[in-house]
């Protein structure tokens, strides 16, 4: 059997009953594809549809204390290397960012994968390697073999700030948000092909909300809208998968396997929404020597929503706002001066909203 084309789903969403419907794509990636296809300025706005991004951003949810403490961790201590991914640098903290603290002189470096920190601190013997680790469970496992090979190698230069996020609790926040009155979910792809189906089986079955983990192709998004909205008009909710291709129902073994040797849940601080229980990571008893927070006497967040001024982020990231109704967006906060994080990272909704021509 053929599978419809793009037009032929457009064309079955249009079959369906108008009715206003209001859905959440979780995952960055996503944001950036529907706002690429143009999926949201045509199709959506003719049916009624609502698309807000969820907080699927890593850059966006980490929390700017924390970049503060790594970013003056490596000012006051000219021994220490601060290795991370290239798009928190521009990320700003309550103080500074990574990138201005390089700037000032410290030694931030930019590392593409977590691996590169093991021959970074076998080069720099007399130096200490502090990696900081953001993210979701979609590249957790690579930062759970680089410690393990650490461990392996007897490294004893090379430690992990560890600002991971869970995808699943902070589902669970926006789920019972009554200010949002979501009708479902487009489901992170990259992150399921890590978790599976199961995490997110709580959505159908006690908030009665459909989700579709869906790929990354306007093709698949459509396919994901039409999914929801046929749900919707059953009155059935459930989870399902359309992206098999890279998504088995039970997630990666191996990778989960990996997560959980290293890693264990704890409370995480997301920027602009807060501190979530069990939505975040640790590293277990047993690797605690690479562990930053331990190393360096590094405090971990419980509060952080001070100093934001008139930046709407965590009513972005939480769905409750759209970029346009930031006072700040498109005056004071660019590509060019990014005041808040949504606007740093290629995935974030202002950055999306701002390059795809929605302004006031």
């Amino acid at each position: 059997m053929t599978a419809p084309s793009p037009l032929e789903i457009v064309e079955l969403i249009r079959s369906l009953p108008l009715r206003p419907a209001k859905f959440m794509e979780v995952c960055g990636t996503h944001t950036v594809a529907i706002f690429r296809a143009g999926i949201r300025n045509t199709l959506l706005a003719e049916r009624a549809i609502e698309m807000v991004s969820g907080p699927g951003c890593p850059v966006c949810v980490t929390a700017a204390a924390e970049i503060d403490y790594a970013a003056q961790l490596v000012l006051n201590d000219p021994n220490v290397i601060l290795t991370a991914y290239g798009d928190i640098f521009r990320a700003k903290g309550h103080k500074t960012s990574l990138a201005e603290a390089r700037a000032q002189g410290a030694d931030v470096r930019m590392v593409l994968t977590p691996n590169e920190n093991i021959t970074l601190a076998e080069a720099n013997p007399d130096r200490l390697v502090v990696f900081f680790s953001i993210g979701f469970e979609t590249t957790q496992p690579g930062i759970a073999h680089t410690v393990l090979e650490a461990q392996r190698r007897g490294l004893k230069n090379f430690s992990v700030y560890v600002s991971h996020k869970l995808v699943a609790p902070v589902l669970c926040v926006l789920a019972q948000d009554p200010r949002l009155k979501l009708d479902g979910f487009i489901l992170p792809g990259h992150v399921s092909s890590v978790i599976g189906e199961e995490p997110y089986k709580f959505l159908a079955d006690e908030r009665g909300l459909p989700g579709v983990i869906a790929g990354f192709e306007p093709m698949d998004i459509l396919a994901a809208l039409y999914e929801l909205l046929i749900m919707r008009e059953q009155g059935k909710p459930r989870i399902v998968n359309s992206y098999r291709s890279a998504v088995p129902p039970q997630g990666n073994p191996k990778a989960l396997g990996a997560i959980d040797a290293v890693f264990e849940p704890a409370d995480a601080h997301w920027r602009g929404i807060g501190t979530i229980p069990m939505s975040g990571h640790k590293l277990r008893p047993r690797f605690i020597a690479f562990d930053a927070h331990e190393r360096f006497g590094l405090p971990r967040i419980t509060n952080d929503e001070s100093g934001f001024g008139a930046c709407c982020c965590g009513e972005v990231l939480l769905g409750l706002q759209t970029p346009l109704q930031c006072p700040l967006f498109g005056v004071q906060c660019t590509p060019d001066n990014p005041l808040g994080a949504c606007m740093v990272s290629s995935e974030g909704a202002c950055a999306n909203y701002f390059r795809y021509g929605e302004r006031r």
